[in-house]
């Protein structure tokens, strides 16, 4: 391939020509693949139309990394977010859009301005509403979203402590997959997705709660959100990365496919483990690979609606890059970085001011810039203080004493206080 012919394309863009792909080959219709991408049968037909004409490389977007024409001025938000706080505060944004432009001559939706005052957590009166639930449709196509999360629970009965089942289910096919962990957090979770992704593809969408591990808790400065930051977690990121996207469930009861799974889990599963007399995590994982799963996939799973397939295959070396914990520090001028309370010499020279590390889901550590990985060693001993190899005689502080003319030795002589005595006249 020529070097003209090389070119760059996102997690998102890959995701759209393999569901385009599929329009293509007559085997998705274009209603269904506008509804599963957010875009319009006009639009998927102009994006066919450029993949025909230019290739693949007609699926990236011709505005991309160009400013919106529309969007509105930063010191105009700043501006109309102080004068809401100042004196519109407890308003609703459709009354104050219109005080803006009658009064201040600032033009702006009452739309923009919600969004702006949701984005800067300004609170503002909202319509309250009952709490509506309802039955809801399973998807038709295989891996268009899986739900996900984490059961704690007694698995082994006392055997050995409580530890954590995470679980994933396929909304439109029932298909459980499982893994036992220590604990819920971070590591686990990657760990467990990027086993998920080697049996099944990378789904498009997962379903999960707002569990700190998938959600940031970490609020926003004042500069972040005037910049427009986002703030994520490690697998929010690695999920962006591989171009899944992330719904959080809003209760329990919405994500209702995993939790009832979780329950035939405790039951039937608790079972086999103490029939099969199971006691620790990697023979329980072992078995659930080997037996139970295919077992239980095959009884309860159900045929998808349609038979298209939307996991996306991905590399093993990918899914490791990806699926892991990354942390930016800062290079010192020695060549150093200090991570976790342990310090580490960088043996390779980088001009980068900062390198990302990677903890990798099987316990291994990298170190890389933009561009390559770097080579790099624990520094174990640090040097000590000069102070310390001090030995006891030095360290003990010599007495002064002072001169034989020193005032201290002079004898003291009260300072006597004069008055003066007034003078009667006779």
């Amino acid at each position: 391939m020529a070097e003209k012919d090389i070119f760059m394309m996102t997690q998102k863009d890959l995701r759209r020509l393999h569901i385009l792909r599929q329009v293509i080959e007559k085997q998705l219709p274009r209603k269904e693949a506008a509804h599963i991408l957010g875009l319009c049968k006009k639009q998927i037909g102009r994006v066919i139309k450029r993949i025909k004409e230019e290739g693949d490389q007609g699926i990236c977007h011709r505005s991309r990394g160009r400013a919106s024409t529309r969007s509105k001025p930063q010191v105009m938000k700043e501006r109309v977010l102080l004068l809401y706080q100042e004196k519109y505060s407890g308003d609703g944004p459709t009354f104050v859009s219109e005080k803006l432009a009658q009064r201040h001559r600032i033009s702006i939706s009452d739309e923009t301005l919600r969004l702006w005052l949701l984005a800067a957590d300004i609170p503002y009166p909202r319509r309250r509403k009952r709490p509506h639930r309802q039955w809801r449709e399973r998807k038709h196509y295989r891996g268009e979203m899986v739900q996900m999360d984490g059961s704690h629970h007694d698995w082994f009965e006392g055997r050995r402590a409580p530890c954590v089942l995470m679980g994933y289910v396929d909304d439109a096919t029932g298909t459980v997959y499982a893994r036992f962990y220590e604990y819920e957090g971070t590591l686990p979770a990657l760990d467990s997705f990027q086993r998920y992704i080697r049996q099944y593809g990378i789904p498009q969408s997962l379903y999960l709660d707002k569990h700190s591990t998938y959600k940031s808790q970490v609020k926003l400065t004042v500069e972040e959100e005037l910049a427009g930051a986002i703030q994520q977690s490690q697998f929010e990121r690695a999920c962006a990365e591989l171009g899944t996207n992330v719904i959080h469930a809003h209760s329990p009861q919405a994500k209702g496919r995993v939790e009832r799974s979780f329950r035939t889990l405790q039951d039937r599963l608790v079972k086999e483990l103490r029939l099969r007399g199971i006691s620790a995590i990697p023979e329980a994982n072992q078995f659930l690979d080997d037996d139970f799963l295919k077992d239980l996939n095959q009884r309860f799973q159900r045929s998808p609606a349609e038979r298209q397939n939307f996991h996306v295959r991905a590399s093993a070396r990918q899914l490791e890059r990806i699926l892991c914990i990354k942390t930016a520090h800062v290079v010192r001028n020695d060549h150093t970085i200090a991570h976790q309370g342990k310090l580490y010499q960088l043996e390779d020279s980088t001009t980068a001011r900062k390198v990302i590390v990677e903890e990798r889901t099987d316990g291994k550590m990298y170190i890389a810039d933009k561009k390559r990985k770097l080579a790099y060693r624990e520094i174990i001993a640090r040097p000590t203080k000069v102070s310390a190899q001090l030995s006891t005689a030095q360290r003990i502080r010599r007495q002064w004493t002072p001169s034989a003319n020193h005032p201290w030795k002079k004898p003291y002589k009260p300072i006597r206080k004069q008055t003066k005595r007034l003078a009667l006249s006779p």
